[in-house]
């Protein structure tokens, strides 16, 4: 366990929770070839986020499929409100796109 420079326990410092309620991330979907539609998850700090086990985590929740591609998130299907739900209860601050 790291200790705090201040002396102070701990547990008064959430950094973590912190940095996600100011990343904004943004979901909205995309047709792709023979009208196939993806949503797409962007925003995350790539410095605190690991994509790959976000987009685990994701696939796992939403039941469906998914990649990692340029810095977001590609799931299968229109997943918006899924994924919006999933990533508020993560404590991330979520907006959908239209």
């Amino acid at each position: 366990m790291k200790k705090a420079i201040t002396g102070l326990p701990d547990e008064l410092f959430a950094w973590e929770e912190i940095s996600k309620e100011q990343q904004v991330i943004k979901i909205y979907t995309d047709k792709r070839r023979y009208g196939k539609t993806v949503t797409i998850i962007e925003g995350f700090d790539p410095r605190d986020v690991n994509l790959k086990d976000m987009a685990k985590s994701l696939k796992r929740k939403v039941a469906t499929g998914g990649t990692v591609k340029d810095g977001r998130i590609e799931l299968q299907g229109d997943q918006r409100e899924k994924a919006k739900k999933f990533l508020e209860s993560m404590g991330y601050t979520v907006e959908i796109l239209e």
